[in-house]
């Protein structure tokens, strides 16, 4: 094995460990033990606790069942599990992500709410600015 593939197994091995991190961090934000969280993302106790400790790199919907259980966005554990990129964002966005006071739900909900304004304003603007192209083909017909 070259040092390209050593390098490549210590990536994705880190990843499993990344994950598993911030799997556990987030059952310990949200005060829910190994065995509820188990339960509650149906998979077993022993398997989640592999997880948590970087054995186990768990799949997709796996990682889904687990973001169920934890009420969070199966995003959030998508990006911190490296199989979608970290969405675009901007000042608000970056700091509400960065911000480690926040549950990962409460991050989650302040991001629909701000992405909710943001549309309500987008769609205001294009109607003002369609009202305004309409005045003014008005005052050129004149």
């Amino acid at each position: 094995m070259d040092d390209n593939e050593g390098s490549a197994i210590d990536k994705v091995a880190d990843l499993g460990r990344g994950i598993g991190a911030y799997i556990k961090q987030q059952r310990n934000n949200a005060e829910i033990s190994l065995r509820q969280l188990a339960r509650l993302a149906g998979v077993s106790n022993p398997y989640l606790s592999q997880i948590e400790r970087g054995l186990r790199k768990p799949s997709a919907e796996i990682l889904q069942q687990i973001a169920k259980g934890l009420r969070i966005s199966a995003e959030a554990l998508y990006v911190q599990a490296g199989i979608l990129d970290l969405p675009a964002g901007g000042p608000v966005t970056d700091a509400v992500r960065a911000d480690r006071d926040l549950t990962e739900r409460q991050k989650q909900v302040l991001m629909d709410v701000y992405e909710s304004f943001r549309r309500e304003n987008a769609a205001a603007k294009s109607t003002v600015e369609g009202q305004q192209r309409s005045d003014d083909d008005a005052a050129e017909d004149r």
